[in-house]
């Protein structure tokens, strides 16, 4: 596995269950590497440190996408499993032509966009589309970072001037009135065998994602046009492994494509818990071609509340009993170092109906966070 953080980690967790064995690619400070897992010291766009990690392995796989595609597309050429391809990873890697390549889909919305390297692109896009908008890195950007909302042409020449400091490319979006944000995952492996779970509802907040709850607020519709949705795009990209999708609902049961993540994901953490599979031991059937698990909810409903570091710069874990004393509170700490506004770790919760299960997550969530 290309990356050794909390995602792999976790990805770690379930192969031990399955008495699989996964080699991370990243540093020793990593959330994997503290934990224990095997590590080859190395990052993704070191062409000499995945190659190595290619050759001890029978399939290479990824937690996030900072990699180099020509040279995955190297080790594929050469007959090494990469799942997904450099192909599909593009679609993460780079947004502008994920945007590209969903637009041709048939049955596929996605809001509308234009590529952006002059001042007088954003110009021409807001005469037709109107402000605000949105401008975005093409890559490189993730819970909120890269993203530019413009209320007018000032706001928006100062993100320029900030993206281009950064060297980053941009693109420029349509902005979109959100009914709702929903997320589903989707798994599927190289003899064509789909899963997909449930849709959730999620709430973001400073861009990053702060709750997850199922079911959500949208209603049956909905979430049966999202999971239909989800099995449409992994047929048509051509998915191996999993793939997370996030929507945004807009008014008239519009549902658009936002982003998608080629790897297991915050979104999904709930279905440790809620669902008969966890997403992260799906992930390691689909890349190992082994029968995919059901996704079969185990609950009625379910939260899932990510824990932030607090401004103090305090540990949550130091308050981990105080959070534990929670009915039905699962915690899970990523064993990084605390640091102001840093993801260290979540709480799950399932319950009757997803209020209570909200409610429950958040009061965990808040003792570790609180420090008095």
């Amino acid at each position: 596995m290309v990356g050794a953080g909390q995602l792999a980690r976790m990805g770690w967790q379930a192969a031990i269950s399955l008495d699989l064995g996964l080699i991370c690619l990243g540093s020793t400070g990593d959330a994997a590497a503290r934990a224990g897992a095997p590590l080859l010291e190395g990052s993704g766009r070191d062409a000499a440190a995945v190659a190595e990690l290619a050759a001890r392995c029978d399939v290479l796989t990824f937690e996030h996408e900072l990699v180099d595609l020509a040279m995955l597309r190297g080790l594929q050429a050469r007959g090494v499993p990469v799942r997904p391809s450099a192909d599909v990873l593009a679609l993460a890697v780079d947004k502008l032509h994920q945007r590209r390549t969903l637009s041709e889909i048939t049955g596929v919305d996605v809001p509308a966009f234009a590529p952006v390297s002059e001042p007088s692109d954003i110009q021409t896009f807001a005469e037709r589309h109107g402000w605000p908008l949105v401008l975005k890195a093409r890559s490189g950007g993730y819970d909120g970072r890269g993203v530019w909302m413009c209320a007018d042409a000032e706001e928006a020449m100062v993100a320029l001037a900030e993206s281009r400091a950064a060297g980053l490319e941009l693109y420029v979006e349509q902005a979109v009135e959100i009914v709702a944000e929903l997320a589903v995952l989707v798994a599927r492996s190289p003899s064509g065998r789909l899963a997909v779970y449930p849709a959730v509802e999620t709430f973001q907040v400073d861009g990053m994602c702060r709750w997850v709850v199922m079911p959500g607020r949208f209603g049956d519709r909905v979430a049966a046009r999202a999971v239909e949705l989800a099995g449409t795009l992994a047929e048509r990209v051509g998915l191996e492994g999993l793939m997370a999708i996030e929507l945004f609902l807009a008014p008239g049961e519009r549902l658009l494509v936002n982003e998608l993540a080629l790897r297991t994901h915050n979104t999904g953490h709930l279905h440790t818990e809620a669902s008969d599979t966890s997403q992260f031991e799906q992930h390691l059937r689909a890349v190992l071609d082994l029968p995919l698990g059901t996704t079969t909810p185990r609950t009625p409903a379910a939260a899932m509340v990510n824990v932030v570091g607090p401004p103090d710069g305090s540990d949550p874990a130091s308050r981990l009993a105080d959070a534990l004393a929670v009915p039905g509170a699962c915690v899970h700490l990523y064993g990084k170092a605390a640091r102001p506004g840093r993801k260290l770790g979540h709480v799950t919760v399932c319950a009757a109906t997803p209020e209570a299960a909200l409610e429950s997550a958040r009061e965990a969530a808040d003792r570790l966070e609180r420090h008095e």
